[in-house]
């Protein structure tokens, strides 16, 4: 059984970013005040989130500074305390940063947006590093951390977009390889569905941007593999719109059922609508 390849996506930092500083550099006052989809946050917070994010991986990774301010008494490798750690950072930067204005904001996100490329330019993504905690527990390829930093920019980005009616990024160039990491969710997802080896699911995302994935149960739990299935005993079909949005709590399990095809295991089929891929 073949494994994925690696999803390569270093080399879309810099467009991803000239996108989104195109995008914020048009907006009007009251643009900037627009509520978006990430509860309470405004244009502007959600941008200056973006910055949050710059600013942990250029400090944390690049430069081996350690803040773990906030997290006494936690136990960061349960999930749930883990996500309550990681909200009230949030919050409390967005909370903290409102002051900036959105033309030093700008010129905010150009300085680390170019640093963040060139650090993940310089990563041996074949090593192995810390967990990607959606996709499990365990050590992640370094590839993998990396492509999850660039769906979550993606994501936010078309947050941004919703919210003042600007669309775009959703050419397969951009959009496929957030699609395909998300996608890497699905053997920690099923982790806990019991089935015989050999047992195979196969998700189809339509659309310009998708495409289809097999997971096969293995001794050592489900394994996503690059060998097609003849006959899996389930199949799950979902619009690529549907799918970004529901893998990232954009859309609820019920909002999506209507646009989703559903064949053969319901536990599996029911499993894969509930498929989280980002920590929230």
């Amino acid at each position: 059984m073949r494994p994925l390849p690696p999803v390569s996506v270093v080399e879309l930092f810099p467009r991803e970013r000239a996108s989104l500083l195109s995008v914020l550099g048009a907006l009007s006052e009251s643009e900037w005040s627009a509520p978006t989809a990430c509860a309470g946050w405004s244009v502007h917070d959600v941008a200056l989130h973006l910055l949050g994010d710059d600013v942990g991986i250029l400090s944390r990774e690049r430069d081996g500074h350690v803040d773990q301010s906030g997290s006494e008494g936690l136990d960061l490798s349960q999930w749930e305390q883990l996500l309550a750690y990681i909200n009230s950072r949030n919050a409390e930067w967005v909370t903290a940063t409102r002051r900036i204005s959105p033309r030093l904001l700008c010129e905010m996100l150009a300085f680390t947006g170019e640093r963040v490329y060139q650090h993940f330019a310089g990563c041996d993504l074949g090593a192995l590093g810390g967990a990607v905690s959606w996709a499990g527990p365990g050590p992640a390829p370094v590839w993998l951390h990396v492509a999850r930093e660039y769906t979550e920019r993606w994501m936010h980005q078309q947050h941004i977009r919703d919210a003042v009616g600007r669309p775009g990024m959703k050419e397969p160039r951009w959009f496929a390889p957030v699609l395909a990491t998300f996608v890497r969710a699905l053997p920690h997802t099923l982790r806990t569905v019991a089935a015989p080896n050999g047992t195979s699911l196969k998700l189809a995302i339509t659309g310009p941007a998708g495409g289809e994935w097999y997971v096969v149960r293995q001794d050592e739990g489900w394994q996503l593999t690059a060998d097609a299935v003849a006959a899996p005993e389930a199949t799950v079909a979902i619009d690529q719109e549907m799918a970004w949005r529901l893998f990232t709590k954009g859309l609820t399990k019920e909002a999506a059922l209507p646009h989703v095809t559903q064949e053969g295991d319901a536990r599996l089929t029911g499993r894969v609508l509930e498929m989280v891929s980002i920590i929230a």
